[in-house]
């Protein structure tokens, strides 16, 4: 991102800090809204985050996660759904983690302090475990 564009939003504002930080490698995918539906059965907003890769317990791995979920919640609650959809923007929210592999200790203890600050937003969090 030139130095001269500012971001649009709050999601692309963190996205940039985070790309500027050194030594750390940055997925392509962690702006960016995996799957993005509405439940009929639930009448809910769910945005879907597929994790396919073995975890590792490392600070690299757990800071893309919480990167990510930082933007899924951006997109919820920083006016870019209800700009998007605004027929959706005032149904309740659920982010699903769909992992292939458990997540390691590490990565547990970081979802439930997910999970706890997302439930202060009324926000809901699943994590699945999906075939690999």
């Amino acid at each position: 991102m030139a130095d001269s564009v500012k971001p649009r939003t709050a999601a692309e504002a963190a996205l940039a800090r985070w790309r500027q930080t050194p030594n750390i490698k940055h997925p392509e995918n962690v702006g960016v809204i995996d799957i993005f539906a509405h439940d009929p059965k639930t009448d809910e907003i769910v945005l879907v985050m597929n994790e396919p890769r073995p975890w590792d317990s490392s600070d690299e791995r757990l800071h893309e996660l919480q990167e990510k979920f930082n933007a899924y919640v951006s997109f919820l609650l920083d006016g870019e759904l209800a700009e998007a959809h605004p027929d959706l923007a005032q149904k309740p929210a659920r982010i699903e983690l769909r992992c292939q592999h458990m997540p390691d200790p590490r990565a547990v203890e970081l979802l439930g302090m997910i999970h706890d600050q997302l439930a202060f937003q009324n926000i809901k969090m699943e994590k699945r475990m999906t075939a690999v």
